[in-house]
């Protein structure tokens, strides 16, 4: 009898032990969820990996500003500059995982680990979450009006009998491989790469004239070509774009090979809850899908693409591929 009253004294405090052990365990699931709900509960910053004026850094401002109301939280852009954007991501590797810091670049994200090797600062499979992809845009080159071409084939002529530079937003940066391809693997002229801290600085350059030539993406430059200050010579997407229908691809004039997109995607630290990238991938999914959103970023000539986590991982890997073998291919190098 005392011994079955002892047994059953164990039992009882063993389950009285489950029984809290459960309640402890619900009780920490619940103020994780709590806290997930207040997410954020602060300002978040967005880590911006080129100058202003560039595709990145209009992307982060048109859909900031409205993602600062979803969120009810301000969403502020830091533009962190360098090395062809190696400079914020080596930043952002080691910023806290606590989902107020993420990392907002461009295709340069899958370039430069294969052109810079080590000395990227980074290893985008151990060191990023991809949150989403939220546009993308084709390359251009264009020249300064007082350059006396009209046509691509008119600069090739130029370019393969006289000493000519071209600005790009940097080494590694998806336009400067573009026109490496363009200008020495397919035309075997000796034009000049001048990096710049981004396509902004690099549009100016050639509106200026300190290159007669620029190579960036479609955002950075369109306003100027507009205004007559530049000209567009050809783009680097599959068709014409609405917004300069009088531009022909560089497919049309003969480059098939040349098809290359410049993205601008957001990145967590690795580390950073799935709660939180999910959330942020829903709110950003959300926003770029308005139409006012969709028309500003239409307007400078980014198309909105979204996604979810799952399709964001399996692109950024599909591109980390593609671009090493481009960086092979052109023999590219950082300048």
């Amino acid at each position: 009898m005392q011994r079955d009253l002892s047994s059953n004294k164990k039992r009882g405090f063993k389950i009285q032990a489950r029984k809290l052990a459960l309640h402890f365990l619900l009780g920490i699931n619940l103020l994780g969820s709590l806290a997930y709900a207040a997410y954020p509960d602060k300002p978040v910053k967005f880590v911006v990996s080129f100058a202003p004026g560039g595709p990145v850094d209009i992307a982060a401002r048109i859909v900031g500003a409205r993602l600062s109301e979803t969120l009810k939280q301000s969403i502020i852009i830091d533009n962190k500059t360098g090395a062809g954007g190696n400079v914020a991501a080596q930043l952002i590797a080691k910023a806290p995982s606590d989902g107020y810091t993420f990392l907002l670049t461009s295709s340069a994200y899958a370039v430069n680990p294969s052109l810079y090797g080590e000395k990227a600062g980074y290893n985008p499979s151990k060191d990023f979450i991809p949150v989403i992809v939220i546009a993308t845009q084709p390359n251009v080159v264009s020249v300064n009006d007082k350059v006396p071409v009209k046509t691509l084939a008119d600069l090739k002529m130029m370019a393969t009998k006289e000493k000519m530079a071209y600005s790009s937003p940097g080494s590694g940066t998806t336009p400067h491989l573009t026109c490496e391809n363009l200008f020495h693997v397919i035309w075997k002229s000796d034009v000049t790469h001048i990096p710049y801290r981004g396509a902004g600085p690099a549009s100016i350059a050639v509106v200026g004239g300190e290159t007669p030539i620029g190579c960036t993406a479609v955002a950075g430059i369109f306003q100027f070509h507009k205004q007559g200050k530049v000209r567009i010579l050809g783009v680097s997407s599959t068709e014409r774009l609405p917004e300069l229908p009088e531009v022909p691809t560089l497919m049309e004039l003969g480059y098939p090979q040349i098809q290359d997109y410049t993205w601008v995607a957001v990145f967590a630290p690795m580390g950073t809850s799935s709660e939180i990238t999910q959330h942020m991938n829903s709110a950003i999914q959300k926003t770029r899908a308005e139409p006012e959103i969709k028309e500003k970023l239409n307007a400078v000539g980014l198309i909105p693409v979204g996604g979810s986590m799952a399709q964001t991982s399996s692109y950024i890997s599909s591109e980390l591929k593609r671009w090493n073998k481009i960086v092979i291919d052109t023999k590219a190098k950082p300048e």
